[in-house]
């Protein structure tokens, strides 16, 4: 019974952050007064901006996107900014949380970009047009700390016959079975459908969830506020490089961005100094 009560506990009040994060972006947004105006996760009234904006649909994460106090910023929102700026192009945002929702949105054409912790490996490829690399990251293992601050999982050996959760439709998936294969043993896995890495970290803290796999930069990030009781230390992958995902077939734009891309990682003093503020 106790066990059932901690984990409703743990279920309210990540609900309750999650309520209050959506508030505090909602009020900041109104006053904003730009152009720049992200929908709010999963709304229904999502549609095709018309002209020459650009629909980028932004992960919302302490990398790609975030709000603190009055400000706005995520690396990925800077540098998409950078972008849009030379090229001359306008680019409304849409905050979201649940990746499989926004990949959906952008194969049926109403985003013309997602922007988030995707990583361009082999399978997705198949199935995407990736742009050139931003940044590189890597996955690791989220898991709880014990009193002594100990960890279950100590090697990739440990995962044998465990469970793990990653975000619905994330390549994730692919590294982790390929580590199922590489151990000699089953991992399993559980999908969050809804949220995204950000939820799934916090399921850990609660203790709704023993394991969760997500990007190495978002679990550092938001491990600073709980090193006592989570760990993020163990690697699930090698570094993989990191990109925006397009629509397959729409070359043009993306040939466009990488452009921009290249251009702005020339000026090496602008783009070390935009890594060094996130990581």
């Amino acid at each position: 019974m106790r066990q059932s009560e901690k984990m409703k506990s743990g279920r309210l009040g990540l609900y309750v952050a999650l309520l209050v994060g959506a508030l505090v972006v909602m009020a900041l947004l109104r006053n904003c007064g730009g152009g720049e105006i992200p929908l709010q996760p999963g709304a229904d009234n999502v549609s095709k901006s018309g002209g020459d904006t650009l629909d980028v649909a932004i992960e919302y994460s302490p990398i790609s996107y975030y709000t603190y106090a009055d400000t706005l910023g995520g690396l990925d929102y800077d540098l998409l900014r950078m972008v849009s700026k030379r090229m001359g192009q306008p680019m409304k945002f849409h905050s979201v949380v649940t990746l499989s929702k926004a990949l959906e949105e952008l194969d049926r054409g109403t985003y013309d970009l997602l922007a988030g912790q995707f990583p361009s490996t082999t399978e997705a490829q198949e199935k995407y047009l990736f742009t050139d690399d931003v940044f590189l990251d890597k996955q690791v293992l989220v898991q709880r700390k014990d009193a002594k601050g100990g960890t279950a999982v100590k090697s990739q050996l440990d995962l044998a016959g465990k469970t793990v959760w990653i975000v619905k439709d994330s390549p994730m998936r692919e590294r982790v079975e390929a580590l199922s294969r590489e151990i000699g043993d089953t991992i399993h896995i559980q999908t969050e459908n809804s949220y995204g890495p950000e939820q799934l970290f916090l399921k850990v803290v609660t203790g709704e969830i023993d394991f969760a796999v997500i990007n190495s930069h978002i679990a550092h990030q938001l491990a600073k506020k709980y090193a006592d009781k989570v760990d993020v230390s163990r690697d699930i992958s090698f570094s993989q490089l990191q990109s925006w995902v397009l629509k397959k077939g729409n070359t043009d734009l993306c040939k466009k961005i990488n452009e921009q891309i290249k251009a702005i990682k020339a000026d090496s003093l602008a783009y070390s100094t935009l890594l060094h503020r996130y990581f």
